[in-house]
């Protein structure tokens, strides 16, 4: 049907596009505290980015991608999320030659072809940083200390971090062998996705959502067991600086991540019931993976706007209420018609909401629409308020109404 869209997208408009642009407005407002710059990149790429970036192995390549072959004969992919194309815009755009470190943020669309479900939708939208050129623990401090900031500004009351650690290469090497020589012992109690999953890449298995998988995984071998005194120190430390910071937290570690391009901590935002509201983690070998030449450590975190709006009202947290018209002036009669739109047009210059009539309905009408809108205070203007330069503004909340010159009408509002 050419009047409905395509299952797993949304339309906004109305007070959930109200309650999405406020999000946006209050994670870049937040994000320039941290001395965060915004970036932009193209809703597609080419494929192979985030097939060696992302993975191969995960399901986001294997099965979630929207790709199709353009008219060049070029393999394309819709983003399914911000991290491999912002790492490729370092690249190209050598901001490696800037001052270290690189802080960047993005609110960005993102595609990913997955059964639609509780604020995560095929066509959804991500509020992600990405922090380049910090091997500290500081750099994922400040990304979680951001993420608290905002879930508290936003009201959030349940959500709580979960940390991990997965470890470096060397520290995989040596976990991926004990965690297979685990699962093939469970092989027959595994689904046939991870029976796959095993041969290929092990570490994908622990995040499978199967009950049958998620039981097996419950005594498996885990990555905290494995890691090599570097892991180990980092991990430590920032476990140290959460706890000087005040940030509570938990070591889950269950957690892994989706993603193959993550190293060392790990961490989500998640609430009672385990849904997710933010996701992310220490990636250092992502840059060399897209280019050989270069091995810059980084870290980053998305979370979904359509989950934050979920989390809202799970909670029934209310955002502040979308603004209302702070005037509406009436019109009586055609012949002030010009006049008074002059007026709503200078009034608006004073930075006021001011709306009027458009429909040619009747002075009973209009105020009736005026109250329906929630305007604060009306005007109506005819010739005689016109000649005496003079109008009666009524307050719709107490029905008060009092005269007010033309010319001081916008003063009443500052």
């Amino acid at each position: 049907m050419i009047t409905q869209a395509p299952r797993g997208v949304e339309d906004w408009y109305g007070e959930r596009m109200y309650k999405r642009a406020y999000i946006e407005k209050l994670a870049r407002e937040l994000a320039r505290t941290y001395h965060m710059t915004e970036i932009i990149t193209p809703m597609f790429e080419h494929t192979v980015l985030f097939q060696r970036g992302v993975g191969e192995t995960t399901d986001v390549v294997q099965k979630e991608m929207y790709t199709f072959t353009d008219k060049g004969d070029r393999s394309i992919t819709l983003k399914p999320e911000g991290t491999a194309g912002v790492m490729r815009a370092y690249l190209e755009h050598n901001m490696y030659a800037n001052p270290a470190p690189a802080k960047l943020y993005y609110v960005t669309q993102a595609f990913r072809y997955e059964k639609p479900q509780s604020g995560r939708l095929r066509q959804h939208h991500q509020f992600g940083v990405e922090f380049v050129g910090a091997k500290s623990p500081l750099a994922e401090v400040e990304l979680i200390s951001l993420v608290t900031a905002f879930i508290e500004k936003l009201g959030l009351r349940d959500v709580k971090l979960h940390i991990n650690s997965i470890g470096c290469p060397n520290c995989k090497k040596d976990y991926n062998e004990a965690l297979l020589s685990y699962l093939k012992q469970h092989e027959e109690s595994l689904c046939p996705t991870c029976r796959e999953r095993m041969k290929k890449n092990p570490l994908r298995v622990i995040d499978c959502k199967d009950p049958g998988c998620k039981e097996v995984i419950k005594d498996a071998p885990r990555t905290i067991e494995y890691l090599d005194e570097d892991c180990r120190e980092h991990f430590e430390e920032l476990k140290r600086l959460l706890s000087e910071m005040g940030i509570p937290f938990e070591v889950d570690t269950g957690i892994v991540r989706g993603l193959d391009y993550y190293t060392k901590t790990v961490f989500e935002f998640v609430n009672a019931d385990g849904f997710t509201l933010c996701g992310g983690g220490r990636y250092d070998g992502l840059i060399h993976e897209i280019d050989e030449k270069q091995d810059i450590p980084s870290v980053g975190f998305g979370m979904g706007i359509e989950r934050i709006l979920y989390f809202l009202e799970k909670e029934g947290v209310e955002l502040p209420a979308m603004e209302t018209p702070d005037l509406y002036i009436g019109i009586l009669g055609s012949g002030v018609k010009a006049r008074a739109y002059k007026l709503v047009n200078e009034i608006r210059k004073a930075g006021l909401i001011v709306e009027t009539d458009y429909m040619e309905r009747s002075v009973k009408a209009q105020m009736k629409y005026a109250n329906k809108i929630g305007a604060k205070k009306v005007v109506i203007i005819g010739d005689d308020e016109l000649e005496k330069g003079l109008v009666k503004v009524k307050d719709m909340a107490t029905g008060e109404q009092t005269e007010v010159a033309l010319a001081e009408l916008a003063g009443l509002f500052t």
